[in-house]
């Protein structure tokens, strides 16, 4: 059983909480406990959590409601680009229409100089990021913007908000 704390840290970590934080790999000598709960067992130190980077990103980005979302949504000026894995897709479906540009890429795709640009982030259209929940899509979005893409704007609540105002929903004839 002992060998499979480790594992159970990595793929099971709702379950380290019965084991008190105490898994280590001693080949490793690190702690491969998951279990971030307050005064748990998590050694590095952040000095900048994601609710600070989000509050941060929130006054600096322009974000639109699912409603005005879907007002702008086959407009040829506006091009809406859903960050999320390709799992999310196939799964929840996507917005007709949009581009798919996953989020471990997307500033690789949008820098010019970069060996993976995407001409469509050359065109001269507002996009509109969004993720799951809007949580991603702000970061990007923040990101985006530093790059000097413009206008950039994030959609507010994601693709739940989208779904949740009637937004047209597609799923590939796969899924």
């Amino acid at each position: 059983a002992r060998l499979w704390l480790p594992v159970l840290a990595v793929f099971a970590p709702q379950h380290v909480n019965r084991f008190k934080c105490r898994l280590t790999v001693p080949a490793l000598r690190t702690n491969v406990c998951r279990h971030l709960k307050p005064g748990g067992c998590m050694v590095q130190k952040i000095s900048v959590g994601h609710k600070q980077l989000m509050a941060e990103a929130e006054a600096r980005v322009e974000s639109v409601t699912a409603e005005d979302a879907i007002a702008m949504a086959g407009r040829a000026d506006v091009m809406i680009v859903d960050i999320r894995d390709i799992r999310e897709l196939e799964r929840e479906g996507r917005i007709p229409g949009s581009l798919h540009a996953p989020r471990g890429m997307l500033e690789f795709w949008v820098d010019p100089e970069s060996p993976y640009f995407k001409p469509v982030f050359g065109e001269d259209k507002t996009f509109v990021i969004h993720c799951a929940s809007g949580w991603r899509s702000l970061l990007a979005t923040d990101i985006l913007q530093r790059m000097g893409l413009k206008p950039v704007k994030n959609l507010k609540g994601g693709f739940a908000a989208w779904k949740a105002a009637g937004g047209a929903v597609e799923k590939d004839k796969a899924s």
